[in-house]
């Protein structure tokens, strides 16, 4: 398992858009994919879970990844994380 903590950068927050393209892309990796904020773990493959954490810009969440291409998963995902997408 690997895990690192990432502020998310997006002045929208996690909404349903950055949701999705999030979710699409733990999706294509064959390891957990788990997200936390304040304590809160979710499943990082899972939308309805991803937006109960109610990300919003400049919350620290932490991204963990476990098995198969776990640093693959923690490096494209934390990416999105920390990415800005245009409205």
């Amino acid at each position: 398992m690997v895990s690192q903590t990432y502020t998310v950068l997006n002045p929208s927050g996690f909404h349903a858009r950055p949701t999705k393209v999030f979710v699409q892309t733990a999706s294509t990796f064959p390891c957990k994919v788990n997200v936390s904020k304040n304590g809160k773990k979710v499943n990082g493959k899972s939308s309805l879970s991803m937006l109960t954490l109610g990300i919003e810009a400049n919350d620290e969440v932490l991204l963990e990844t476990d098995g198969d291409q776990e640093e693959q998963a923690l490096e494209a995902l934390g990416q999105l994380l920390s990415k800005i997408f245009e409205e």
